[in-house]
């Protein structure tokens, strides 16, 4: 698939129910089969529609869609960091989420995303940029090696009751 079937626009508070089934559809194809149905179902509630609307509303979370034909079929959020980094720089900013639909993924459409979290972040003063990792995703952890992010300390993700062994990383930018 070209690039130039790929279009980027800025997710706008009207997009909460699109943010939320993206968030949730992927998230359920990479992830799902790893969880209790009740500590899947608990975490899901917390990414409802409305959940991401008040996201979008948020003038502190900017939000990025990948799009083919006019349907986003990814997206990239940035924020100021909520992540217990260990000593981060001051005005240190967080890359949330960065999920793509598996039929586009390998089309270098995560890049631009993720070049834009940094892009955002510069603009607003950040010298860091945060995110947190599935120790066994192995092709999240060479992606993010791959565009500057270090390896810093381990984080438990909540996923219900579940505590999942992520792992901080970190980017100068």
């Amino acid at each position: 698939m070209s690039k130039q079937l790929i279009a980027y626009r800025d997710a706008t508070p009207a997009d909460g129910a699109v943010l939320g089934g993206i968030a949730r559809a992927t998230f359920i194809d990479t992830f799902g089969t790893l969880y209790k149905l009740e500590d899947l179902a608990v975490f899901l509630e917390q990414g409802s529609d409305a959940a991401y609307a008040a996201e979008l509303a948020n003038p502190d979370i900017e939000v990025r869609f990948a799009e083919t034909g006019g349907t986003p079929i990814g997206f990239c959020k940035v924020s100021s960091l909520k992540l217990p980094a260990p000593d981060p720089a001051p005005g240190a900013m967080e890359l949330r989420q960065l999920y793509i639909y598996k039929p586009w993924q390998g089309l270098k459409i995560a890049d631009a995303l993720t070049d834009w979290a940094k892009d955002r972040a510069r603009s607003r003063g950040a010298s860091e940029l945060w995110l947190s990792v599935f120790t066994e995703n192995a092709r999240a952890r060479r992606f993010y090696a791959r565009h500057g992010f270090v390896e810093v300390a381990p984080y438990h993700f909540m996923v219900g009751d579940q505590a999942d062994e992520d792992i901080l990383c970190r980017a100068t930018l």
